[in-house]
């Protein structure tokens, strides 16, 4: 390693445009001027929140800030800039907190590669946090996160917890957002003393009141009398539970093929089906339509 290479700890933001090869093939010219205003739009706000362009290519770039926060901040502002200008070209953004290598103005290692994975992991015109950049921001900033289970990116061997900020809640940087519904029944994974994030959040809450409210109605339908209609009644309560914790009980395996969601609404259908059995087996129909669904949706937003 030469004297002139050099670690440091600092927050990277990775953007990339979706779909460029695309427009570049029906637009050229048109599509390299989208990119030259874009470029300006992330040039004026990267240097307006303290951060540095480290190096492009192509269509993306790299850029690191010596504040997560501010690296968080000027994310949300490029994408709503970019939507005010009505842009043609729409940007996938990762934002890491990691050591990286210094070489000259360059950024290499790890902590790019992982910025760089979950920028490709984002949806077009969304942004992407690790688990390092929402310790340091999610007290700090009035926006909405959404906390999206624990992912593998591409090439890299292990799961890491992953969060979404909610562009559609950030356009007003004053606002207090309110915890998603499906935030409010689990809570943030959390670091251990080792620095390392459990498998899974804290379901006790969930289940505990799952458990309470199905006792109840057992013990409601056994002193009513009459027929048997409690396991109704807990059915809805326990598919709306397992909605809200759908990233935590689908394995990993599964969410990679199918939506968790998908899965436990197939499941509550599937009991639905059993509980009030006539002979025929109609759930094969909206199971089958949810899982073309997430299939054609998987197919369609596959970065280039």
């Amino acid at each position: 390693m030469s004297d002139k290479v050099k670690r440091k700890l600092t927050t990277i933001l990775a953007a990339d445009a979706a779909g460029f090869s695309r427009a570049m093939d029906a637009d050229e010219v048109g599509t390299y001027a989208a990119l030259h205003a874009a470029r300006e739009v992330f040039g004026k706000l990267i240097t307006r929140h303290g951060g540095r362009i480290a190096n492009t290519a192509g269509d993306g770039l790299i850029a690191d800030f010596p504040s997560a926060v501010e690296a968080a901040q000027c994310a949300i502002e490029v994408q709503n800039e970019l939507v005010s200008q009505d842009a043609a070209l729409k940007f996938r953004i990762g934002v890491h907190l990691g050591d990286v290598i210094v070489d000259g103005e360059d950024l290499i290692g790890e902590g790019v590669n992982l910025a760089a994975r979950l920028q490709s992991m984002a949806e077009p015109g969304g942004v992407l946090i690790s688990q390092q950049v929402y310790d340091q921001v999610h007290s700090k900033l009035t926006i909405g996160f959404e906390y999206l289970g624990e992912k593998r990116p591409r090439d890299l061997p292990d799961d890491i917890p992953i969060y979404r900020i909610a562009m559609s809640q950030s356009a007003n940087p004053h606002r207090v957002n309110p915890i998603p519904f499906t935030q409010a029944y689990k809570s943030t994974p959390k670091q251990s003393a080792g620095g390392s994030s459990p498998k899974h959040p804290d379901l006790s809450r969930t289940v505990r009141l799952t458990a309470m409210i199905s006792g109840a109605l057992v013990l409601i339908n056994l002193v009513s009398g009459g027929g048997v209609w409690a396991h109704w009644a807990i059915l809805v309560a326990a598919s709306i539970a397992a909605l809200n914790m759908a990233d935590t009980l689908v394995p990993e395996k599964i969410s990679r093929l199918v939506p968790a969601r998908h899965v436990i609404i197939i499941a509550s259908l599937t009991l639905v089906n059993i509980f009030s059995w006539t002979g025929y087996l109609w759930v094969l129909w909206p199971a089958g339509g949810l899982l073309v669904a997430a299939f054609v949706r998987k197919t369609l937003s596959r970065p280039e």
